[in-house]
């Protein structure tokens, strides 16, 4: 009974570690700088972890798979733009909008 609980338990240890959302790492940005993407208040949340702006928090996102939408802030500007992220392979291309008009998007690489 004991093999068979501890089995059991590995089992779903494994499954679960591969059931990880795509979008969950570190990420290069354009800029070179380290962005992780991490679980959050029931979403993710985009903290950098190297450059000027290490530690800062910079986006808020909720889906799943491929595709995400929340909010996303230029740390320089200090200006906080509505977001959408696609994961394809080891990449995220990201948007910011302002007024849904007026976009600008980078393309990160996972680290």
């Amino acid at each position: 009974m004991r093999i068979f609980l501890l089995t059991a338990a590995l089992f779903t240890f494994a499954s679960t570690s591969h059931a990880a959302d795509p979008i969950i790492g570190n990420w290069k940005t354009e800029v070179g700088t380290t962005a992780a993407i991490e679980p959050c208040g029931g979403g993710y949340c985009i903290v950098l972890r190297t450059g000027k702006h290490k530690g800062e928090q910079i986006g808020t996102f909720k889906g799943s798979g491929s595709s995400y939408s929340g909010k996303i802030t230029d740390p320089d500007a200090k200006k906080t733009y509505d977001g959408k992220m696609t994961v394809s392979g080891n990449s995220i291309k990201m948007s910011g909008c302002v007024m849904r008009v007026f976009c600008q998007s980078q393309t990160w690489s996972r680290l």
